[in-house]
Order: structure tokens, then sequence, then C-alpha cells
């Protein structure tokens, strides 16, 4: 048995730098079935680690595989670079790669890697990646193995586990827990209730990479999870929280039967708030302080550009019900490449006259959502760093600096409202209160602003060195209204029957 795993998250990425850093929920669990198998796991996350520390591991551990999380394809570069050094430091030893955006691009991760990357695991992996180990071992071929793609071989579809909640995150492998936080929630774990989304909106790839399916963990063992959690702040990752409102009761149930405090941040929907009001009420008792609301437009034009099946009216409400229920809400706006500077600016005003956080990103086609299909052609870099929803990868009307002028505008007079002096005098009991507990992470996004988001420093991303371009779809839907299939979109198809883990 390939009895020693190392488990690796990569860098974070520039957004991460200033609002967040969570733990690595998903390598986490991978971690966690792994050690169920019964192999030696450790972990390493780089978003507070470093490169030199996997490198001493290397060394002093040899372990005899080496598994890579790509979640962002921002760190398809970084990734492949560790997996040649592994080969070159331990020739022996096997290397594997999973994870979400890993699923949508592991062909062309195979053909960059050349050799340094022995398999890609496509889906969710706590299923597959035991297996993958055994056949490691035991020397056997990885080809059949459910989810598996070796070079030029796409492999049998993955399946979706059937009980999610069987594995969970092995929070005991991450050092520096205190290093992750998002906001003032500092600091802060993670945590899933749920996995996948039922929607489809066509900027967005968490429901190709699930097929549209939505499963709910067990509420007692969501509530143990949840109890087994040392941090005072819990991220709640689900794409949607709380659609069903039944399941976010019989959570809120766990929680209250085991007393458990804590203060919460989770992501949802404006029609799923309006429709469960109740619910989201209920947990704001039980510590719910923040919520993000993905509006993405102002407007209905835009609304329906992105297939968000909402309605202004809708968002309007849901906003008013966060209000009232006392939670700080914090939503997204997604700038065009198209924008002009008229467009910058009627957002900038919008954005100043709502009470509520107001994020930007900026429109980015991803392998796995439908813009992707329709206009990963048009771009004007193909280098996997910038995509990152904050660097623009499609011709912009402006010339590129000025469009990053107007972005780089847009994100300071937001900044300015809710972060620098202001915001240290408005939260200045809750900056004294982290300083007391040696939390620093909150105040020093305070201050960092200035020096992530810079227009010399969006512009010097794009003189980089494409040593791995990313590939361009094999099909292109240009014609309106032309929907790609099942087969050209989804990770887990939508027909696929669940695998036992």
């Amino acid at each position: 048995m390939a009895s020693r795993v190392l488990l690796v998250h990569p860098s974070p990425l520039i957004f991460s730098e200033i609002f967040l850093r969570l733990e690595p929920l998903g390598v986490e669990c991978v971690a966690s079935a792994l050690e169920a198998a019964g192999y030696d796991v450790r972990l390493i996350d780089l978003q507070v680690l470093t490169a030199a520390d996997v490198r001493a591991t290397l060394k002093s551990w040899r372990p005899d595989a080496v598994g890579f999380s790509v979640n962002y394809l921002a760190n398809v570069p970084e990734v492949i670079d560790l997996a040649r050094e592994v080969k070159a430091t331990l020739p022996q030893a096997r290397v594997f790669v999973g994870g979400h955006s890993a699923s949508f691009v592991a062909l062309e991760m195979l053909a960059h890697a050349d050799g340094a990357i022995d398999c890609v695991i496509r889906g969710e992996g706590e299923g597959a990646s035991p297996k993958v180990l055994e056949a490691f071992a035991s020397g056997a071929s990885v080809q059949g193995i459910p989810g598996v793609v070796t070079p030029g071989d796409l492999g049998a579809p993955p399946l979706l586990l059937p009980n999610p909640e069987k594995h969970m995150p092995a929070r005991h492998l991450t050092s520096k827990r205190r290093k992750y936080f998002i906001g003032e929630l500092d600091p802060c774990a993670s945590i899933e209730f749920t996995r996948g989304c039922p929607w489809d909106c066509n900027f967005c790839s968490a429901w190709t990479f699930y097929g549209r399916s939505y499963r709910k963990f067990d509420a007692a063992a969501a509530g143990e999870d949840l109890a087994s959690i040392r941090e005072p702040n819990v991220f709640i990752v689900d794409d949607v929280a709380f659609i069903r409102p039944e399941h976010g009761m019989a959570i809120a149930d766990e929680v209250e039967r085991r007393g458990i405090q804590k203060r919460y941040y989770l992501e949802t929907r404006a029609d799923v708030l309006v429709r469960n009001r109740e619910v989201f009420e209920r947990w704001t008792r039980l510590g719910l302080r923040y919520m993000f609301v993905g509006v993405e437009a102002i407007d209905e034009d835009g609304l329906k550009r992105f297939r968000k099946r909402v309605v202004m009216s809708e968002n309007d409400h849901a906003l008013q019900i966060a209000r009232e229920l006392g939670i700080v809400v914090a939503i997204n706006i997604i700038a065009d490449p198209d924008w002009d500077e008229q467009r910058f600016e009627i957002v900038r005003q919008w954005a100043l006259e709502v009470p509520e956080i107001v994020n930007m990103t900026i429109s980015t086609p991803y392998p796995g959502t439908e813009i992707w299909l329709t206009d990963a052609r048009r771009f004007t870099s193909r280098d996997y760093r910038l995509f990152d929803v904050q660097h623009a990868v499609l011709p912009t009307r402006m010339p590129l600096r000025k469009f990053y002028g107007e972005f780089v505008k847009t994100q300071d007079v937001l900044n300015k409202k809710h972060l620098g002096w202001q915001a240290v005098y408005d939260v200045f009991g809750i900056t004294m209160r982290l300083l007391a507990r040696g939390q620093t992470n909150f105040l020093k996004m305070l201050w960092k602003f200035n020096d992530v988001y810079s227009v010399d420093r969006l512009m010097r991303d794009h003189e980089g060195v494409v040593k791995y371009p990313i590939g361009l779809p094999a099909v292109a839907h240009r014609q309106a209204g032309v929907r790609p299939s099942a087969d050209e979109l989804y990770i887990h198809h939508p027909t696929a029957i669940a695998a036992t883990a």
C-alpha cells in the first residue's frame, strides 16, 4: 500500500489577498476518505504555507503519492509546475490531481504536464481517490475507475456519492487554522450542508459540475460536524443555502439540541430568501450575521442575459427582508468587458445608494459554463492565471488600461464605502476584540486594497510568459438560442447512477 500521501492545496487568488481566506474543505474531505482507507495523510495548504514547505516535506517525508487540488483555473500553471518538481525530487512518486476546475480541463492538464501528472480525477474525489491509490500501490492500471482520466483517455464517467456526508473534513490536518477568515469573521471555519445547484445560470459551472443535482447532507451528520468545529465563526459554503426549508429547519434543530453557538456567513439566491424567509429568520437567532446574494446585475436586461431566473423586484424584496432580519448582505455585480465609462459610473452610483456591501467581478467564460462555448474563441489571452474574474480575458470596448482604470476606480469606491478609516471607526470594537485574541487577518485586510488593486499590477499580469495556454472548446455555439448538449456540459451527468463510496 502507498502508505504516505501528501495532499496540496494551491496558492490564493488575488481577491483572497484581501477579503477572505477559506479552509480547503474539498481536499480535507478527500483526506478524510484516504485516512479511512488506511493511508497516512499530510496536507499542505499554500494559502497559509509556502512551496518551500512542499519541497521540505518531499525530501524529509518522501510520500509515495502526491495529490493536488485545483478548484480555480488560475492555479493550473502552479500545480503543473509543482507536479514537475515532485517527479524531479521523487521519480517513483505517483501524482494525481482533482478538484472543480481540474475536472473540466483534465485532458488538457495531462498534456501540459507531459508525464508529471499520472491521472486526473473528475468529479467528487472522495470515492475515486482511495481506488486510485490502491491501483498505484498494486501496480494496476487506474483506467476504468469511474472519473479517472489518463493521458489521451477521458475514461469512465464519474459517479456521484450517495452519501456525501460520509467523509467529514479532516480538519486536524490543516495547520495555521487561525489564518482562515472571511471579513470580520476571524478566524472562520467552513462547512457544507448540501452539494449542487438546480439552477442553470450561463456564467456558472456549479450546476454543470453536479449535473443540476442537489443533495442534502443528513441533518444529524451536519450537526455533528458543526459541533466539532472549534472556530467561533463558520462559513456555510453551499452554492445556494436553504433551498429546501425543511432541511434548513432540521439542521437548526440539531444546532439547538447540541447547544452550538457560532456566527455564520452563507450564500443564497434572492428568490430562495423571499420564499423561505422563516428559515433565514430562525438562523439569525442561531447566529447568522452575513449573507452573500448573487444579484449579478442591476437591471432586467442583465438578469436575463445571465439567465438568473429572477426579476429586479425579487432582488429588491430579498434585500429588504435581509435588512429587516438584521443580516449584513454582500452582493456581487458582474462587469461586462463591453462596459464604457458611463456604465461604470451608473453602477458606482447605484452601489453607493444601497446599504449592502457591493463586490464586483469581471465576466469570465470558464470551462463548464455556457458562455465558455459561446465566447471562448474571442479570448484576448489564453493565460490560465488571468482566469480569476479579476482580469479581462475578452475584448474590452475601452482600451484595456482604461477599462482597468474604471474597474479599479469602482473597486476603490466600494472599498472606501466599507473599508478604510471609516470601517475602523465603525468596527472599532470588533477590531479591538480580534486583536485581543491575536487575530489580525481582518485588520490587515483593511489596508491592503491599494497594494492589490492597481491598474499597473493588472496590466503587468497580462505580460507574463504563457507556459501553458488554455485550450479552446472543440465546438462553439454561436447561434442565439442554441444550447449545448448535456454531454458537452456536465461532469456528473444527470442520468449517472450514484456510486457506493
